[in-house]
């Protein structure tokens, strides 16, 4: 039940792909108890030194022999306005105040280098690797397949997911507007690239060749059902697993999640620079009225990352990133396994009750 060209050529159980969300939710632990209920535990691995790249993979393999993936931030070349870095500076000051901590932190970098992360990758010839913000160099693609790993893109427009075919992915994630986190628009300004998945998926079916993986807003088997009717090979969940016991997320986001809406969360810029979907909170609000110019990503996630850190630390929701797609309602502090579980088994039986349902296959 639910075997599809993609979870055979992955080698996976089940179409259940946990997403790979950067900044600390995804742990070993919770990759690898993914990977081994059957889905494909995904880590995100966007903020990790090379260093800790390798030592993170080398530990996910210690706890399971399930194939897994990582996923890198495809970099960005920003234009660093002097005046606007200024600007924010100051204004992040009077929360550094209220938070106790350093006003005008020294900033030695603002991102890892992409090149050396990818190096790991292909010495560590990991099973798939996924990317986000753009397309990686032919020659980046061309030695990860050489490898034997299964590369996957991200896109949130029909136009994102034909670039993507043509660079020569082996699938594609659409990513729907309800998806928490960052978006993956790489072509358009996000205001255009604002899809749902329901829209979004059989659109990009109907004009790629490649297996495509539905994203965003989908937490349970209903949402499984759903994206396998609408002709997606998978699913990728964010949300569903961040509150549960093997997610790295700070215990103070975990409540959050547990306790929020489904009109709980906005898209915003106010933390990294770059739009990205989190429950709603007075830093959020705050930047929104911001008169000066946001510097973009990565500079402002950069920026601002100390101040997050010290939110985490006092324990104070207002001031943390807390990424989140529009599903919160559904979201359960439930075991990794459990969850995927759960899925699969409300997916079986919604099939078993509708028309769906032929001789016990999908």
């Amino acid at each position: 039940m639910f075997k599809t060209e993609l979870t055979r050529s992955l080698k996976i159980k089940y179409p259940i792909f946990q997403a790979p969300m950067a900044g600390g939710p995804t742990t070993p632990d919770l990759v690898a108890a993914v990977s081994n209920a059957g889905g494909l535990g995904n880590l995100g691995a966007g903020y990790l030194t090379p260093e800790q790249l390798r030592g993170t993979i080398q530990k996910i393999r210690e706890l399971t022999d399930q194939p897994f993936g990582v996923n890198l931030f495809v970099p960005e070349q920003p234009e660093e306005e002097e005046e606007a870095i200024v600007q924010m500076t100051d204004y992040l000051n009077n929360y550094r105040v209220k938070l106790g901590i350093a006003q005008n932190p020294t900033i030695l970098k603002s991102s890892e280098s992409f090149e050396e992360q990818v190096q790991v990758l292909l010495e560590e010839k990991i099973p798939v690797f996924s990317f986000t913000f753009g397309i990686p160099s032919h020659d980046v693609l061309q030695a990860m397949k050489q490898c034997g790993t299964v590369v996957i893109g991200t896109a949130t427009t029909v136009e994102e997911a034909k670039h993507l075919e043509v660079a020569g992915v082996n699938a594609i994630v659409a990513q729907g507007c309800e998806a928490g986190g960052h978006r993956g628009s790489f072509l358009k300004n996000v205001s255009e690239s604002l899809i749902g998945t329901m829209a979004l998926v059989p659109q990009i079916v109907d004009h790629v060749s490649i297996p495509v993986i539905a994203s965003g807003g989908i937490m349970d088997g209903r949402g499984l059902v759903a994206s396998l009717a609408l002709g997606a090979a998978a699913v990728q969940m964010g949300s569903a697993f961040l509150a549960c016991p093997e997610s790295g997320a700070n215990e103070t986001y975990k409540q959050k999640i547990l306790s929020a809406n489904e009109d709980s969360t906005e898209i915003t810029r106010a933390y990294s620079g770059k739009a990205a979907r989190g429950i709603r909170t007075k830093f959020m609000n705050d930047l929104h009225q911001y008169p000066g110019t946001i510097p973009p990503y990565p500079i402002q996630n950069a920026m601002t990352r100390d101040i997050r850190q010290a939110a985490a630390k006092a324990n104070d929701p207002e001031y943390m990133s807390l990424w989140a797609g529009q599903g919160l309602r559904l979201a359960s502090d439930q075991s990794a396994a459990a969850i995927v579980k759960q899925t699969i088994d409300q997916a079986d039986a919604l099939v078993k009750k509708s028309f769906l349902y032929s001789g016990g296959r999908f």
